[in-house]
């Protein structure tokens, strides 16, 4: 299969897919072909969807599945030229799920919980400008903005480049940070000087903080960029803008947020609380 996976390898690269991506849809393939011995181009339309279900019967996320089914018809459609049914190899519906957000008294105890002052400004700075862990982990020391108090992002998911917000309280402690450390390319170098800290590093520190500092919640250090959305959203910040501070192309997938806030919520009574007590 190395000739095939080759040239899907790179019309990925031609459409402009990031390195990541790029990643996961070649070891889709691989795991397709491992699963019937045999290339892809020896197989079709029956065995795609036997695979899929096998998928679905393993308990595979919605998400991994997806994953699989997009890197097929990538390789398909795009690499080996062939049709692609929609109607006859279905997508898996995503079942809908609310993420799970922190309250900002529990980013507090995460915080100071974390002693170690990069990890926690990592932490921080994740929360504070709502970043995915990869953009994070790839920051540079040029992409902080003192003087227009943002951060750039540089490539983030979908390639797009953006700025978010920098919080005064993160610029203090990032200067903190560079006045210990005093990173040269990588904002957060890994234990190489010359690389940036892998996304793993930061799931891992987050991990054991967020045990230290007593949290129960099913979270992962994604959920910091959930809880920077939802606490914006709940200080009265337009959807709009924490739209383009995330770096979503849809107003559809910030809209999730919405969902999530509390304050309004709240004030609403049942019905049965209206009742006349006499009635």
């Amino acid at each position: 299969m190395s000739q095939l996976r080759n040239q899907m390898k790179s019309d990925l690269e031609l459409k402009g897919y990031s390195p990541k991506t790029v990643r996961s849809y070649i070891k889709q393939v691989e795991g397709f072909a491992s699963y019937f011995e045999k290339s892809p181009d020896k197989l079709g339309e029956d065995q795609i969807k036997k695979y899929l279900h096998h998928l679905i019967t393993l308990k595979r996320s919605d998400s991994y599945i997806n994953c699989a089914y997009s890197a097929l018809k990538f390789l398909y459609q795009v690499t080996l030229k062939r049709n692609w049914n929609s109607i006859r190899i279905p997508r898996t519906k995503n079942r809908k799920r609310l993420p799970e957000v922190l309250d900002t008294s529990e980013i507090k105890a995460l915080l100071n919980a974390t002693l170690n002052l990069k990890h926690r400004v990592i932490l921080m700075t994740t929360y504070a400008a709502g970043l995915r862990v990869s953009e994070t982990a790839y920051l540079r020391v040029e992409d902080i903005d003192s003087r227009r108090m943002q951060i750039r992002v540089q490539q983030g998911k979908g390639n797009k480049d953006r700025y978010t917000i920098l919080s005064e309280t993160n610029l203090t402690l990032l200067r903190r940070y560079w006045e210990e450390y005093r990173p040269n390319t990588w904002l957060f170098p890994g234990s190489m000087p010359n690389k940036a800290i892998t996304t793993r590093t930061i799931q891992r520190v987050f991990e054991n903080n967020k045990t230290k500092a007593g949290i129960t919640k099913n979270v992962t250090v994604h959920s910091l960029r959930h809880s920077f959305a939802t606490h914006l959203l709940e200080a009265g910040t337009d959807i709009y803008y924490i739209q383009r501070l995330m770096g979503h192309s849809s107003p559809k997938t910030t809209s999730v947020y919405i969902h999530l806030k509390q304050e309004n919520l709240l004030k609403i009574k049942s019905p049965l609380d209206c009742w006349d007590s006499n009635d």
